[in-house]
């Protein structure tokens, strides 16, 4: 019955919610080289290897790794570390990758970048989520640590004051609401819902993409926002059957499955359905509906990813079609361990500089073991295009260049029916 069936779902999204933001940190003090102190922490480093040791602060547990955001990521960072060991590693040593667990919790992010740098850590990957990256960021530019996230969409961090160690290899959502519109009206829908979580991420995105239909032609009858805490969907789904539409885009994160169950309920079929990076993957279907693997059959989803050959080699690590991120996961450690490459150090203060210089201009390559062999071979000038693209990241370490996914459920999987790259600096 209907009412059963809603108290599963409502278990399921009190299981999935999602953190959206967090404030940064705004203690300060600097770093003497041995052992660093930041914040109110003395941080006594040891390093459990030699070489250019990286931390990972991404999602095992929480909110995200439920919905399935954390398995991409991490098997993709694991990827680019077997990649890089592979062709030799970095300045003579192996690199050792150091693993952590964000848990959508703002001090557990923290804790796990503290007990990382205590081990060593010269660059920290992550963290998955924009407010769990801001909880952390202010600690990381503290102690000259390069920071690099692959799903940090916030364009809070665009010249953001304690940005100076941070860089990240997506960007900001501007770049992928043309290609959620253009999936729309492609389709031929002219009359469009859409449907957001009341909160920076929700309503920003869902302006970006309204401007980016109207600029198509097609009509948002109505721009709808709800509680992200809220526990039931009947008035939402009522103001979007209301405007009668031919299309409903859901920008939301787990906590939307029962949203998404309402309309399918309320007669809006999952091909008239289209979401963004918060419900890009498998989990949807288990959020949607457990008992029903073709629930979403039919129905698009757009995000962050790498490029098909890339997302063939991960697949053997992932659920089916999870490739949200993975790429530019992948590109951060790469690029980090090109960095310390080319400048003769893993010291974080000395190759910050040479993140930017090698994903822009000179001699391009597309594998961490092509790019050393141009450096050994005296090339100073190397342009990385990685499994997220050319990247070519600005000086503010926003990426100019995004590459995007855009997947469909089919059969009661998610298939990866296209990918895209984005000129940010056309938008």
């Amino acid at each position: 019955m209907r009412s059963n069936r809603w108290l599963r779902l409502l278990a399921l999204f009190a299981v999935l919610g999602l953190v959206a933001a967090a404030c940064g940190d705004d203690d300060d003090d600097t770093a003497d080289g041995t052992t660093t102190t930041a914040a109110d922490d003395d941080i006594d480093v040891q390093p459990v290897a030699e070489g250019l040791i990286i931390g990972a602060i991404l999602p095992e547990t929480g909110g995200l790794a439920e919905a399935g955001l954390g398995e991409p990521q991490i098997a993709a960072i694991q990827l680019a570390i077997n990649d890089i060991n592979a062709a030799g590693g970095v300045l003579g040593n192996d690199v050792t990758l150091l693993q952590g667990d964000e848990a959508g919790d703002e001090a557990l992010a923290r804790e796990a970048a503290q007990r990382i740098l205590g081990q060593g850590a010269n660059a920290i990957v992550g963290a998955a989520a924009s407010g769990m990256s801001q909880a952390i960021i202010q600690l990381l530019s503290d102690n000259q640590i390069p920071q690099c996230s692959g799903s940090n969409t916030s364009p809070a961090f665009t010249g953001q004051a304690n940005a100076d160690y941070y860089f990240r290899t997506v960007p900001p959502d501007e770049a992928v609401a043309p290609i959620i519109a253009d999936e729309v009206a492609g389709d031929g829908h002219e009359n469009v819902v859409i449907v957001a979580r009341a909160d920076d991420y929700g309503t920003a995105l869902a302006t970006l993409v309204e401007g980016a239909l109207d600029e198509l032609g097609a009509t948002v009858a109505a721009n709808v926002t709800y509680d992200p805490d809220a526990t039931t969907f009947d008035a939402e789904v009522s103001q979007i059957t209301d405007a009668n539409p031919d299309a409903v885009v859901v920008i939301s994160f787990g906590e939307g499955f029962p949203l998404i169950a309402g309309l399918l309920e309320a007669g809006i079929s999952a091909d008239q359905m289209y979401g963004g990076d918060g419900i890009f993957g498998p989990a949807t279907i288990e959020g949607v509906d457990p008992s029903d693997p073709n629930v979403v059959d039919g129905m698009k989803v757009i995000g962050a990813a790498g490029g098909a050959e890339f997302n063939e080699r991960l697949a053997g690590d992932v659920s089916a079609g999870n490739y949200i991120y993975a790429g530019q996961v992948y590109d951060c450690a790469i690029i980090i361990a090109l960095a310390a490459e080319i400048s003769g150090s893993t010291d974080g203060a000395e190759f910050m500089d040479a993140v930017f210089d090698i994903t822009r201009g000179g001699t391009e390559c597309e594998t961490f073991e092509e790019c050393k062999q141009l450096i050994e071979d005296g090339e100073e000038d190397i342009n990385y295009n990685g499994a997220s693209g050319p990247l070519e990241l600005d000086d503010n370490g926003d990426p100019t260049v995004g590459r995007y996914a855009i997947g469909q459920f089919q059969d009661g999987e998610l298939v990866i029916i296209d990918d895209q790259d984005v000129d940010v600096t056309a938008l």
